[in-house]
């Protein structure tokens, strides 16, 4: 007895929501076997119970229905039966699909499911279309909700890195920076786990090792050296991402090798503000004063064309989370990218950090953002989803500040949507199923929106 409790309690380490997951093409299959075993199983009883009457043991089938006992009883036992017999069937289906699994593999069941969708027809893609704008930490924290939601992803980077190990390959080697298309890419992978660990592995200190590849992060090298094999920037990212199984796409705004610029003030030692110029993504937060705004050297650089392409077929386009100046803006002042943002009839959200960065948005809260990103982007994004779980009396960190709202009665020239999506031990980092979750639900309903103005013969505000 012992022993098939144990074996039905395996059952609890089955995640049956993965095998829900879309793309898998599995959901409708399972509906259509229910139905089939029901059908199945009621024309097996008017065929068993007739030929039972035919050759008259009639005694025998009213044994086998318990034909003694009353309706609701029947139904009990004859049903107890079933869910018993399901259970063992599950558990042998538990066992089998967990021998397919690779050795060491924690959930074997996710293993499974990857196996199936990296193997499955890409013909029939499933899911919205949707456009992810940004980069930094913020953006693989989006990606890896979103995936549960759509195999339709395109992540839109920047490309004017010029710190760290990025900084140096774009110096030596004349490449793009890798840096936000490898935690994109790990973020993209069927074996995330996995992989977020090997693309993120930093090479170790000369005097521990490292010699020259001290401070290079494995993805960053291997991203380049791909791009050196197959000749382009370009090819090399899609290259990587077939190898690596990432199911998405990430893309440059821009192949131009742009420079990003700040006008910082900053307060000098008699109290009075100056003005400075400050030439580089890294140098911009180490400037010790309050950004009024961000540009690009040179200053129209084309857009990708496939970024455009996305865009304007895109039926969700979300900005942000991730560095505010260094990762997200960038990207829209690439004018071909912000000219098809403007123009795309997709659903457009602007997602807003928890916490402010130290050096970059110091102080700011939800209006900070927005209107920033209006200065640089006008009209790009006329909804914003900001976290409205804080505790405004302890800051998220020593130097940080979390991100307010607006007071409730104030008017606001943009759609505000708010929710809870924030880490429960880390709430100063954004949760990435609540966060998908939240997009999706404000996303639905925009679109409702926009249905029922199209039907009232009005122009809806995207």
């Amino acid at each position: 007895m012992m022993h098939w409790i144990e074996r039905f309690g395996n059952l609890r380490k089955i995640e049956f929501g993965t095998l829900l997951r879309p793309g898998l093409r599995l959901k409708r299959w399972i509906i259509v076997l229910l139905l089939a075993i029901a059908v199945t199983g009621a024309g097996a009883a008017v065929l068993i119970g007739g030929v039972l009457r035919s050759v008259g043991l009639e005694p025998v089938l009213a044994l086998v229905t318990l034909r003694s006992l009353p309706w609701w009883a029947r139904g009990v036992v004859i049903g107890l039966i079933g869910v018993g017999v399901a259970l063992v069937a599950l558990v042998r289906i538990h066992r089998q699909l967990l021998a397919l699994a690779p050795q060491g593999e924690q959930a074997g069941h996710v293993a499974v499911v990857n196996t199936i969708l990296q193997r499955r027809p890409q013909s029939q893609p499933q899911g919205p279309r949707i456009v992810a704008i940004g980069g930094g930490t913020g953006m693989p924290q989006l990606l890896r909700g979103l995936r549960a939601y759509t195999d339709q992803i395109t992540a839109v980077v920047t490309v004017a890195d010029d710190g760290g190990s990025s900084g140096r390959l774009r110096r030596q080697m004349g490449t793009l920076p890798p840096g936000d298309f490898r935690n994109n890419i790990a973020a993209l992978s069927d074996a995330e786990d996995l992989m977020t660990r090997l693309m993120q592995y930093r090479f170790a200190a000369p005097q521990v090792g490292g010699g020259e590849l001290a401070g290079h992060s494995f993805g960053n090298l291997f991203i380049a050296t791909m791009a050196a094999v197959t000749g382009t920037f370009e090819r090399g990212l899609t290259e990587s991402s077939r190898v690596l199984a990432v199911r998405g796409r990430i893309l440059p705004s821009t192949l131009e090798n742009i420079t990003l610029w700040a006008e910082v003030a900053r307060p000098t030692e008699g109290g009075d503000e100056e003005w400075l110029q400050i030439q580089g993504e890294s140098n911009i937060p180490a400037a010790g004063g309050r950004v009024l705004r961000v540009f690009l050297r040179p200053d129209a650089p084309p857009a990708y064309p496939a970024v455009i392409r996305a865009i304007l077929e895109a039926d969700l386009i979300v900005a942000g989370p991730g560095s505010f100046f260094t990762s997200v803006i960038p990207n829209l002042l690439v004018p071909g990218v912000y000219a098809a943002i403007c123009a795309s009839p997709a659903v457009r959200i602007y997602v807003c950090n928890v916490a402010s960065q130290p050096g970059e948005t110091d102080g700011y809260h939800v209006d900070d953002y927005v209107r920033q990103l209006q200065l640089h982007a006008p009209d790009a994004f006329p909804n914003a989803l900001a976290n409205h779980r804080y505790d405004p009396t302890t800051p998220p960190y020593e130097i940080g500040h979390w991100v307010q709202l607006p007071h409730p009665e104030t008017a606001l020239p943009y759609r505000l949507f708010t929710g809870d999506l924030v880490q429960d031990a880390r709430p100063w980092h954004h949760d990435s199923r609540k966060l998908a979750q939240r997009i999706m639900e404000v996303f639905a309903a925009l679109r409702a929106e926009t249905a029922a103005a199209d039907t009232a013969g009005s122009t809806p505000v995207q």
